[in-house]
């Protein structure tokens, strides 16, 4: 039982407190202590995000220590003089474990730049590009529930690692001993030596700046913000001060916040699952809305880089729109706010996930623009951006994914729910000149563009079971291809492990050129779509699926079936 081995290493090291020993010591259950030792906590290619608690594969100091140890080697073998800058959210432990960090990198002679208080995850991607340093690291488990906390690596460019730099640091992370081989040095000490600095409002005021930029019909918005009445919840994040000073600034002054859910809490007692996805976080929003009557509600995650969107339907009942619905609506926005100004050109590009709605596809056709499709991701969306800026290929305009993440502008490599604010702020204002709100012009769309109907299966599957379970659904959908779903031929497969796709009919295979990822797409013959992923960020396996009718009822009935038969055919 080498799980027993390392815990025994951990109940006898003369580094680990006290505390945390007591906390092995009360331990019973022999499946928890296999859990919390049978491997350590997995870098992946973003980082690391686990339950917090004692042991190896949890996040606790110990973790964060070493994790910070193997990037520290790897800055200090790839940089001259390395910088680094660190963020954190409202979650518990997240000031500790940013403080660890800022310890363990100032001992390795690395320059530390450690936000003086909580910021959202773009503001820390920004931070990056502004200070030039060599990357950076948030401490945010995003919108994962209160026992949860995580770790994000950034590379120079602003953009969460990925590739060779994350296999690297990998390697550095495995051969380093979690007691032996940490170094670590008083902040206090590493201020005095030059090696700490704290950002404060300064930067603050420049990403505010670059923000308000972004404003699509800036004149029209001078003019009108005021008439726009919002509710706002940062569900206990840190977007409450960022989302706030924005919608001040461009003079959206009618804004209501849900005072239960303003200020920050890592134990978010009003959502136990913090996620803007949810209905049910908007509770408290929806219930304010009975006496303020908005004409819009929004609610941004913990760590601020997701926001989820609520309008009111024909009638009278509220409903959160989805990741797809609100980056159609956005898409459409952007490219005919650009149309207007006689800005629009034939190398803007929409950059969207492979897991996003082709309704994007339809509407930028329209509007003579591109789409390219990246792997699930968001580091994937920054990576073109900087292709993008490199080759002048193309013109970067909008970049989102189905799990509520957006971004307009390049000064950010992450999805930014400030911006995102910001955009569908001046969006609902705008509808709301021609008399609509954002459900009314979103059923516009599907009359224009067609009815696309798209669905999440989220499977939890805990523990090293669960996730081995994963693992055998994917390596049997990938050996054992079926021929239909629910009914329709599958006309496609795409697999982006083995970086091949199928064309059914016509009998060939051509190269996917994407990164390698355990992610099987299969495409039918009416163009609706069904794709297989395990979760990046939590013990779950992940199935998607994609639909268009001719109306609404006809798409309803078809992602019905589908989803079912997806169900059926995956996990029986």
């Amino acid at each position: 039982m080498v799980y027993k081995d390392e815990y025994l290493k951990w109940l006898n090291s003369d580094v680990v407190d006290s505390v945390t020993k007591k906390e092995l010591e009360l331990l019973t259950d022999e499946k928890e202590i296999e859990d919390r030792f049978y491997k350590n906590l997995e870098f992946g290619t973003g980082g690391l995000r686990g339950v917090l608690g004692a042991g190896s594969n949890r996040m606790n100091i110990y973790t964060v220590s070493k994790a910070t140890q193997g990037f520290a080697k790897y800055l200090n073998d790839t940089e001259t003089d390395p910088s680094i800058c660190i963020a954190y959210d409202s979650r518990n432990m997240s000031k500790e474990f940013a403080d660890t960090v800022a310890s363990v990198l100032s001992a390795n002679k690395i320059k530390v730049y450690l936000y003086d208080s909580l910021r959202p995850v773009p503001m820390l991607s920004f931070a990056v590009r502004h200070k030039k340093a060599s990357g950076g690291i948030v401490i945010t488990a995003s919108h994962n529930p209160k026992e949860y906390n995580g770790y994000k690596v950034y590379g120079a460019d602003g953009a969460q690692i990925a590739g060779d730099a994350a296999d690297t640091i990998l390697s550095n992370i495995e051969s380093c001993h979690i007691f032996d081989d940490i170094k670590t040095m008083p902040l206090g000490e590493a201020e005095e030596k030059g090696r700490l600095i704290y950002i404060g409002k300064e930067v603050d005021e420049e990403y505010y700046d670059k923000v308000s930029s972004l404003v699509v019909r800036k004149d029209f918005v001078k003019e009108n913000a005021k008439d726009l009445s919002i509710i706002y919840t940062p569900l206990h994040g840190s977007g409450n001060i960022p989302v706030r000073t924005m919608l001040d600034r461009l003079g959206f002054s009618d804004v209501v916040i849900v005072p239960e859910q303003e200020h920050p809490d890592g134990n978010f007692p009003t959502a136990p699952y913090p996620n803007p996805e949810n209905k049910d976080v908007f509770d408290l929003a929806i219930e304010l809305a009975k006496d303020v009557s908005p004409d819009l509600i929004f609610g941004t995650d913990p760590d601020c880089d997701r926001i989820g969107v609520v309008v009111r339907m024909e009638d009278g009942e509220y409903t959160v729109l989805t990741g797809n619905q609100v980056g159609a609506l956005l898409t459409d926005y952007m490219l005919g706010g650009r149309q207007e100004l006689g800005l629009l050109d034939k190398k803007d590009t929409v950059v969207k996930t492979i897991v996003t709605t082709d309704m994007a596809d339809t509407i930028c056709d329209a509007y003579g623009a591109e789409v390219m499709d990246v792997l699930t991701g968001f580091k994937y969306v920054g990576e073109k951006i900087k292709e993008f800026n490199k080759t002048k290929s193309n013109n970067y305009v909008f970049g989102f994914e189905e799990s509520y993440g957006y971004l307009a502008g390049d000064f950010v490599r992450d999805k930014d729910a400030v911006i995102a604010s910001v955009l569908i702020a001046e969006m609902a204002l705008y509808h709301k000149s021609k008399g609509k709100n954002l459900y009314e012009a979103l059923q516009d769309l599907y009359k224009e563009y067609g009815y696309y109907k798209e669905d999440q299966v989220a499977l939890e599957m805990k523990g090293k079971d669960g996730q081995e379970k994963i693992i055998s659904i994917i390596s049997n959908l990938r050996e054992n291809s079926p021929k239909e779903i629910g009914g329709v031929l599958v006309s496609k497969i795409e697999d982006y492990e083995l970086s091949i796709a199928k064309d059914i009919k016509a009998g060939k295979e051509t190269e996917i050129l994407l990164p390698k990822s355990n992610v099987i797409k299969l495409i039918l013959e009416d163009g609706s779509w069904v794709v297989v992923r395990p979760s990046g960020t939590e013990p779950k396996m992940k199935i998607y699926i994609a639909v268009k009718g001719d109306n609404k009822e006809d798409s309803n009935n078809k992602l019905k079936s589908l989803t079912k038969a997806a169900e059926d055919l995956i996990v029986g």
